[in-house]
């Protein structure tokens, strides 16, 4: 799964054959097609795999927060601390979110993982702390921000990181807050 999680990211889907990752992991192809009949095979369970990982990092501590804003906050910052100590996993997962190599199947587990995410949005709206958006479109813009934030850290090395990650913070919560 490293090696496949490693090739996949730097070369793509299309860039990336069944020996290569055979190769890099140092096992004989016929014995990778034994896990996995097919690449298809193979990259659904990485993605189901690392959005797993990201969904229990993600959730971390969220709910030994009271405020509903400090939920959110402890959220993000998991969130881009995962982003920034698991680079391989954060490209993967932005590269392949949208892959038509993603199964919906693979796709419906997953969101499984991330039912509490969606209860968390529910609950800003229901309490009056956010705007009556789209869950999804929240869930979206959040986690593209994140991104921004992430990758902002990663090329300019900013000498304040965490200034950084609050005021990404901040530029979102500005955003979906009532008041």
């Amino acid at each position: 799964m490293d090696a496949a999680l490693k090739l996949f990211t730097e070369r793509g889907f299309h860039g990336t054959s069944t020996a290569q990752i055979s190769k890099e992991a140092g096992v004989a192809t016929g014995t990778l097609f034994n896990y996995f009949p097919t690449k298809e095979d193979l990259i659904n369970s990485l993605y189901f795999e690392v959005k797993g990982k990201l969904s229990r990092r993600m959730g971390k501590d969220i709910q030994a927060q009271s405020a509903f804003q400090d939920k959110l906050k402890k959220l993000w910052y998991n969130l881009i601390e995962w982003g920034l100590n698991n680079q391989d996993d954060f490209l993967f997962v932005g590269q392949f979110c949208s892959s038509p190599y993603i199964s919906n199947y693979t796709r419906e587990e997953v969101m499984k993982e991330y039912v509490f995410l969606h209860d968390l949005v529910e609950e800003g709206i229901a309490s009056g702390e956010i705007r009556d958006y789209s869950g999804g479109l929240i869930i979206g813009m959040f986690y593209e921000s994140s991104r921004t934030v992430v990758n902002f850290i990663l090329s300019s090395g900013p000498e304040d990181k965490n200034k950084v990650i609050e005021d990404g913070f901040r530029i979102i919560w500005r955003g979906l807050a009532k008041n």
